[in-house]
């Protein structure tokens, strides 16, 4: 494990661009590793109040989705980086709905960058024009009264061809979206400093206050959608947005019904 200072990023830049939420971080980088998460999963979770720890990764070798999905990266193609953080909270259960908060803030940044339109896709994708633009793990755990999460994001930067035809749903990447390959020191420090207050306002108050916020960016609104447990339709009605604790509402033929994310997936219907 390295100091950012000794990373392919520049460090006096990141700095910069992060301004006041520089404090809020404990900058680490890895040339390579099998998954930003799972480093951070071995770390000892920081007290509340204490500076996230953030590793970046220039490739990962085992990068991690959601339901045991493989996160492919090469340097350069992507930036993939994970964040530990603490939560002043007395129990797990406060913390449904985070991993919608976090994609609210990586969007918010990456239109401040110039990245236009962009929704979300319940519990965790970043898209634009109907294509996976990045994605989001988070993975909770507690110990001794301390509540905490790692936070995985990763986000396609400049994806080559060879890459792009692995990828098994249609994708995007900032360089098509922007016109030209941004700096990964940018969209990092953009990230970083969306999620410092979203996280902090989620710790006091929940998910309840960015509703409304993911409802606007909801990819799914209105449409009729299916509920994917391990290749098997669970459920299926008209998406209706979500619940004050992140959960996803359906209009079925027997009410409104919440799911849950768990390890459950979201399809268009017909998709």
């Amino acid at each position: 494990m390295h100091e950012l200072t000794s990373s392919t990023l520049d460090a006096a830049r990141l700095t910069q661009a992060l301004g006041d939420s520089a404090g809020a971080y404990e900058l680490r980088w890895l040339p390579v590793c099998a998954s930003t998460n799972s480093v951070l999963l071995e770390f000892p979770a920081p007290p509340p109040g204490a500076p996230a720890t953030v590793l970046v990764a220039d490739a990962q070798s085992a990068g991690r989705g959601r339901r045991g999905r493989a996160w492919l990266s090469q340097p350069g193609a992507g930036l993939t980086f994970s964040l530990r953080r603490s939560f002043d909270l007395p129990n797990m259960a406060g913390m449904t709905g985070l991993s919608l908060v976090v994609g609210l803030a990586v969007a918010a940044a990456l239109e401040n960058l110039g990245a236009a339109g962009l929704g979300l896709k319940w519990p965790n994708d970043i898209e634009a024009g109907g294509c996976k633009l990045g994605g989001v793990l988070v993975e909770l755990g507690s110990a001794q009264g301390a509540v905490w999460a790692v936070m995985g994001i990763g986000i396609n930067l400049t994806l080559p061809a060879s890459l792009r035809a692995e990828i098994d749903v249609p994708a995007t990447d900032l360089a098509t979206l922007l016109g030209q390959p941004p700096e990964r020191e940018a969209v990092l420090a953009a990230i970083l400093v969306e999620l410092a207050g979203r996280l902090a306002e989620f710790e006091r108050k929940g998910f309840a206050p960015f509703a409304g916020a993911w409802q606007v960016r909801n990819v799914h609104a209105g449409r009729e959608v299916r509920i994917v447990d391990d290749g098997r339709v669970v459920q299926q009605g008209l998406c209706l947005g979500v619940a004050a604790d992140g959960a996803l509402l359906l209009q079925t033929p027997a009410g409104v019904q919440a799911v849950i994310a768990g390890d459950v997936s979201l399809r268009a219907a017909g998709d």
